[in-house]
């Protein structure tokens, strides 16, 4: 493996995406929440960064993607039960919508927030590469809901953005041989939850 893209697991932070209630109805994400929930645990036993990412479709608003503009009733809409982080995955915080809809981080614990993404990727109009920056992370780790939109979507952003990037295979949902390829033709490193959490140091 190039020295270029091999993971820096002591400069490793873990992106959650979309691990919302109404995304449970997406195949293969609740059978991800064990996964997503040990690496969540493992890099806080490591002291590494979590972000959750989240979106939010309030009714109207130009932030809904287009495929789901349409709907008369948006899912994630702020403040509903189905905006919420998914049971099972430890992120002990009620959202705060009129926070995260200003682009400020909500915390969780130390060097662990929720952050708002207006579209696909989560690097995309947020504050996510500063964050990142600021605790000398140089390596994403992604996990979450659902690879064809928002994990890929990050993951490209990640390596145009010169961080070493690696997918967790088992902790995100609508994975296919075919997808995993295509992101390692790039560059991303396509690892298990097992691999990561025993790699983590500590």
């Amino acid at each position: 493996m190039s020295d270029h893209l091999a993971p820096h697991w002591g400069s490793a932070a873990l992106v959650v995406i979309d691990m919302q209630a109404d995304f449970t109805t997406i195949d293969g994400t609740v059978e991800v929440i064990p996964q997503v929930s040990a690496l969540a645990a493992a890099f806080r036993a490591a002291g590494r960064p979590i972000v959750h990412i989240v979106r939010l479709y309030a009714p109207g608003s130009a932030d809904i993607d287009l495929p789901r503009r349409a709907l008369e009733n948006p899912p994630v809409a702020p403040g509903t039960a189905g905006s919420e982080i998914v049971a099972g995955l430890p992120a002990p915080v009620t959202l705060d919508p009129a926070l995260l809809l200003s682009g400020r981080p909500q915390p969780v614990g130390e060097d662990e927030i929720v952050l708002f993404k207006p579209r696909w990727g989560a690097f995309y109009r947020t504050d996510l590469e500063s964050w990142l920056r600021e605790r000398g992370v140089d390596t994403v780790v992604v996990a979450g809901c659902n690879l064809p939109n928002c994990p890929r979507a990050t993951l490209f952003e990640a390596s145009e953005r010169d961080f070493r990037t690696v997918i967790v295979f088992d902790a995100v949902s609508q994975t296919s041989g075919e997808r995993l390829a295509d992101l390692a033709s790039i560059g991303v490193n396509v690892l298990s939850a097992a691999d990561v959490t025993g790699s983590l140091p500590g």
